[in-house]
Protein backbone atom coordinates (compact mmCIF):
# COMPACT_ATOMS: atom_id res chain seq x y z
CA UNK A 1 0.00 0.00 0.00
CA UNK A 2 0.89 3.76 -0.99
CA UNK A 3 0.28 6.92 0.29
CA UNK A 4 -0.58 9.94 -1.79
CA UNK A 5 0.12 13.38 -0.90
CA UNK A 6 -2.91 15.41 -2.32
CA UNK A 7 -2.35 19.42 -2.02
CA UNK A 8 -3.68 22.35 -3.07
CA UNK A 9 -7.86 21.49 -1.26
CA UNK A 10 -10.36 23.71 -0.87
CA UNK A 11 -10.85 24.06 3.12
CA UNK A 12 -14.47 22.76 3.45
CA UNK A 13 -13.27 19.16 1.61
CA UNK A 14 -14.44 16.59 4.02
CA UNK A 15 -12.77 13.12 3.95
CA UNK A 16 -15.32 11.54 2.19
CA UNK A 17 -15.86 13.82 -0.33
CA UNK A 18 -11.54 13.21 -1.16
CA UNK A 19 -12.50 9.36 -0.93
CA UNK A 20 -15.42 9.82 -3.30
CA UNK A 21 -13.00 11.39 -6.10
CA UNK A 22 -10.60 9.25 -5.86
CA UNK A 23 -13.21 6.12 -5.80
CA UNK A 24 -14.00 7.35 -9.47
CA UNK A 25 -10.73 5.93 -10.45
CA UNK A 26 -8.55 3.76 -7.53
CA UNK A 27 -9.97 1.56 -4.62
CA UNK A 28 -9.00 3.89 -1.60
CA UNK A 29 -8.07 2.13 1.37
CA UNK A 30 -7.78 4.88 3.24
CA UNK A 31 -8.74 8.99 3.36
CA UNK A 32 -7.69 12.11 5.77
CA UNK A 33 -8.05 15.77 5.37
CA UNK A 34 -5.16 17.29 8.02
CA UNK A 35 -6.47 19.86 10.28
CA UNK A 36 -4.94 22.00 12.73
CA UNK A 37 -4.77 20.96 15.82
CA UNK A 38 -6.00 24.22 17.72
CA UNK A 39 -8.76 25.48 15.26
CA UNK A 40 -9.80 22.30 14.13
CA UNK A 41 -9.73 23.75 10.41
CA UNK A 42 -8.41 21.83 7.87
CA UNK A 43 -4.82 22.79 6.55
CA UNK A 44 -5.82 22.29 2.46
CA UNK A 45 -3.99 19.24 2.28
CA UNK A 46 -4.73 15.11 2.83
CA UNK A 47 -3.23 11.57 2.55
CA UNK A 48 -4.86 8.53 0.69
CA UNK A 49 -3.97 5.72 0.51
CA UNK A 50 -4.32 3.43 -2.47
CA UNK A 51 -3.17 -0.32 -3.43
CA UNK A 52 0.58 -0.07 -4.95
CA UNK A 53 -0.71 -0.75 -8.71
CA UNK A 54 -3.36 2.02 -8.66
CA UNK A 55 -0.68 4.83 -7.51
CA UNK A 56 0.26 6.33 -11.11
CA UNK A 57 -3.39 5.78 -12.46
CA UNK A 58 -4.75 8.11 -9.31
CA UNK A 59 -1.56 10.60 -10.00
CA UNK A 60 -2.56 10.50 -14.03
CA UNK A 61 -6.07 10.76 -13.14
CA UNK A 62 -6.52 13.48 -10.57
CA UNK A 63 -3.36 15.34 -10.36
CA UNK A 64 -4.13 19.08 -12.24
CA UNK A 65 -7.80 18.27 -11.77
CA UNK A 66 -10.43 20.36 -9.78
CA UNK A 67 -11.89 19.85 -7.45
CA UNK A 68 -14.02 22.21 -5.16
CA UNK A 69 -13.01 25.20 -7.64
CA UNK A 70 -9.49 24.88 -6.98
CA UNK A 71 -6.97 22.94 -8.83
CA UNK A 72 -5.58 19.78 -6.84
CA UNK A 73 -2.10 18.42 -6.47
CA UNK A 74 -1.51 15.03 -6.16
CA UNK A 75 1.86 12.66 -6.02
CA UNK A 76 3.43 10.02 -3.78
CA UNK A 77 4.00 11.33 0.11
CA UNK A 78 7.53 11.41 1.18
CA UNK A 79 8.13 10.31 4.44
CA UNK A 80 7.98 12.56 7.43
CA UNK A 81 11.31 14.56 8.55
CA UNK A 82 12.39 13.69 11.75
CA UNK A 83 12.45 17.47 13.80
CA UNK A 84 15.17 18.04 15.76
Amino acid sequence: MKTLYVGNLPWSTTDEELSRAFSQFVQVKSCRIITDRETGRSRGFGFVEVDDADVQKAIDALSGTMLGGRQIVVNEARPRQPKF
